[in-house]
């Protein structure tokens, strides 16, 4: 690896990319991982990563076995050559994978991702994958199954075996031979059956000797009456192995027939590990994709090392190249400067290699030819060079790369030598950087550099916090300000003695006095500004809290204020409802005494008690429409209105159906929901469904009860009326049960029931049912102008 790489120790980070993996090919790719320096490939392989990464959270990770590297075994096979029982279950395995993988993405449904063409090439095939699986057992054993002709010879085999045990059990149990026999068993020798016989019995067995024991007193004779059963099975076990070759040479052949495939999908399970070992690595360290240029911007929203371990790594936000092109870092020795170049070095690394970083959203990286890294003691006894010539003989390295697309880390720039001397070589240095267009991270203590930072464009200055009081590093990067080294605190908090430390002091020149009295200012004022940020943040936010609960309150509020005058309407067109009820009934007790008085004087004084009463109920209905109004547009209806009409109350933005014809003024009565109001026409507007031509009239409503919706408001063709005229009495009777038990529902107090004069059947029928109906509280006839003897008013409890 790249020695500027191995020293960002971007060699750790593939080794635990490597842990992720499921064999040995994609470890092999990932031990050959390095940063990418063309943008595209960089970008392209980001995005199979986050597709990855983004199939992973959805669907899981697709399963991945440990499968070997089976091309030799391919290329032999190609050759003619038969394979191995262990190279044959190796192709199983590899042909397992790619099926696995295959229906992992068959299960994705249509998602799609730039993976999808290395899926989509992968060739499964379950027959080659079945025909090894059922034909080997393990890699030494080949199964029954594999041929008919092998499961046969096998039985035959067995058979032999059992025929040949049971003569030589009869041997055994025979009393002239089981005193011959060392033991009452029969074993086998050179795959022949036979029996142990005592050496001095040996004439006793007539066979043929195969064996003999170590001390010579047992002989392992083979009957006579069982060598040419013997035999046959030695025939059939020829066979058998003849069988198994013929067997492996056409898995070998069926495998050689398939083999280019094969190889070719064997190097994409591998590559598809890889992009998913990058996902799952990236998940397990909480990274994000980064974007990614080639404009040397380099932008790490809290960016997190990713060898620290996750508890203790604080998060830092790390900028250059956009309005800066060299920050000098400077801070306090264990302040972080170190880890904040590895850290910017590294996450861009890792991005060039393809791997997610850890770092927020937001987080830009820009892809550069070079990553120069001069990080670390390099003091080196063998080739007799100090620190000081090891960092400048890497420097000097490092001026020669650099060009206008080179990252450069530097850790301590002219450290190790006399410090003007170190100071000048290091402005030099950077001054020789900035020349070529390189991005430059340098740490420091040098006060020159500071002043450098301070004094020449395109160079800012950073600084790592440190908190005097608890003597601590917080690790947070200050970009704009340059830092302390704090060296005369920290020495005596370490216990150094306050005379030596107030030498020391006197001994610093009056310039670098002054200057780290300015450096202690600004760091005074940074810190309060950062604490009137902090509270402005604090209120701020409450500020939008306080925003978002009055705005929900207002929300609330409205939603209350509609639901009040609803309420409020509805209550006052009860009001009127039953105020229009006592006026019938007194016009009623009217119409009882018309025949006692004068007729005509007596018609005159009802006419005017009705135009009385009318004018009240109008006056009524008046003070009962809503108080709320709304702003109405001019509007001319496509057609006059007519009774039965679906309109829209205008002013109040509510629905309702025209109960009447306009009148000579223009006024007419709309049912909205379960009460009446009376409107101007030229606050109605016709409803869509209401807003037809004459070749095309609507369909009119059904005869009969009114429907109740999901809404359990009823939809009525007028004010809660119910026609039944035409019906018969019992029809009649179980339209108007229907229709009560809707108007209970929704809390009606009067409904008309309109049944026609006719013979005066249907009413009577009508009426006598709704004496004994529990939910009629009274009923009566209609009077003059409802329609007298051909309806009927019903109150309802």
């Amino acid at each position: 690896m790249n020695k500027h790489f191995e020293t960002l120790e971007l060699h750790k980070i593939l080794d635990m990319l490597s842990e992720q993996a499921g064999n040995e090919e994609t470890r092999r790719m990932i031990a050959a991982l390095e940063p990418e320096t063309d943008t595209l490939k960089v970008k392209e392989s980001l995005k199979k990563t986050e597709d990855a990464f983004d199939l992973s959270v959805k669907f899981g990770t697709p399963p991945f076995y440990n499968f070997k590297d089976v091309r030799g075994s391919l290329q032999r096979a190609q050759s003619g050559a038969s394979l191995s029982l262990r190279e044959l279950l190796d192709i199983c395995a590899m042909l397992k994978q790619i099926r696995g993988l295959t229906d992992y993405h068959a299960s994705c449904g249509d998602v799609e991702t730039v993976l999808d063409p290395l899926f989509t090439e992968l060739s499964p095939n379950k027959w080659l994958e079945d025909k090894i699986q059922n034909a080997i057992l393990t890699e030494d054993e080949i199964a029954d199954t594999a041929s008919a002709e092998l499961a046969n010879i096998r039985r035959k085999i067995a058979q032999a075996g059992v025929r040949i045990r049971e003569s030589l059990d009869k041997m055994v149990r025979s009393a002239d031979i089981q005193k011959s026999l060392m033991d009452n068993i029969i074993t086998v020798r050179d795959g022949r059956y036979v029996l142990p016989v005592k050496a001095e019995y040996k004439g006793n067995v007539r066979g043929i000797v195969h064996a003999s024991s170590a001390t010579g007193s047992t002989l392992f004779i083979e009957p006579e009456a069982v060598v040419e059963a013997n035999n046959d099975i030695r025939v059939l076990q020829g066979r058998e192995q003849e069988e198994i070759e013929r067997i492996i040479a056409e898995l070998s052949s069926d495998c050689a027939s398939c083999a280019e495939t094969m190889k070719r999908d064997y190097l994409t399970c591998a590559e598809l590990n890889l992009y998913f070992a990058k996902a799952n690595l990236g998940a397990k360290m909480r990274g994000t994709v980064p974007e990614i240029s080639d404009d040397g911007i380099l932008e790490l929203k809290k960016a997190r090392h990713p060898l620290i371990e996750a508890d203790k790594v604080v998060p830092v936000d790390i900028s250059i190249g956009r309005d800066y092109g060299t920050l000098i870092v400077t801070g306090p020795n264990t302040g972080g400067k170190t880890v904040l170049l590895k850290t910017a070095g590294l996450l861009t690394a890792m991005a060039m290699c393809g791997m997610m970083v850890p770092a927020s959203d937001g987080t830009k990286i820009s892809v550069f030819r070079h990553i120069l890294v001069d990080i670390g003691d390099m003091q080196s006894i063998e080739q007799s060079l100090s620190t000081f010539s090891s960092h400048m003989s890497n420097v000097v390295k490092i001026l020669k790369t650099a060009d206008e697309s080179s990252l450069i880390l530097i850790d301590e720039l002219g450290s190790g030598t006399d410090p003007v001397e170190g100071a000048a070589l290091a402005v030099s240095i950077i001054e020789a950087l900035m020349a070529k267009g390189s991005r430059i991270f340098v740490t420091t203590h040098y006060q020159e550099l500071k002043l450098f930072a301070i004094e020449r464009e395109n160079v800012e200055n950073a600084s790592c916090e440190f908190d005097v009081k608890t003597f601590q590093p917080t690790y947070r990067l200050i970009i704009g300000s340059p830092g302390k080294s704090n060296a005369f605190s920290i020495s005596s908090k370490l216990g150094l003695p306050s005379d030596i430390i107030s030498n020391a002091k006197a001994l610093v020149s009056d310039d670098n006095r002054r200057f780290e009295e300015v450096v202690a200012q600004l760091e005074a004022s940074r810190r309060a500004l950062d604490r009137q940020n902090t509270e402005l943040g604090r209120l701020r936010k409450e500020a939008e809290e306080k925003e978002a609960a009055l705005e929900k309150a207002k929300e609330e509020f409205e939603a209350r204020k509609d639901d009040e005058f609803e309420k409020a309407r509805t209550q006052a067109m009860r009001i009127v409802e039953n105020c229009r009820m006592q006026s019938e009934k007194l016009l009623d007790e009217l119409s009882d005494i018309r025949n006692e008085r004068n007729r005509e004087a007596f018609d005159k004084r009802s006419a005017a008690a009705k135009s009385m009463s009318r004018s009240s109920l109008d006056k009524m209905y008046d003070e009962a429409n809503p108080v709320r109004k709304r702003e109405m547009k001019e509007y001319k209806p496509p057609r006059p209105y007519k009774r039965g009409d679906n309109v829209i109350l205008a002013d109040i933005g509510k629905k309702g159906i025209l109960a009447s014809d306009p009148d000579s003024n223009g006024n007419v009565f709309v049912q909205v929901g379960i009460m009446k109001t009376k409107t101007n026409v030229s606050h109605l507007r016709l409803a869509e469904e209401d807003k037809v031509t004459v070749g095309n009239k609507k369909a009119a409503p059904a005869r009969g009860v009114s429907k109740v919706g999901v809404s359990g408001k009823l939809e009525r063709k007028s004010s809660l009326e119910l026609d039944i005229r035409g019906c018969a009495v019992d029809e009649g009777i179980h339209e108007v049960d229907r229709f009560i038990d809707n108007a209970v529902m929704v809390n009606a107090g009067i409904v008309t029931i309109i049944h026609g004069k006719g013979t005066g059947l249907l009413r009577q029928g009508i009426q006598r049912h709704l004496r004994s109906h529990p939910s009629v509280k009274s009923f009566r006839s209609g009077v003059f102008g409802e329609g007298e003897d051909g309806v009927t008013v019903v109150e309802l409890k």
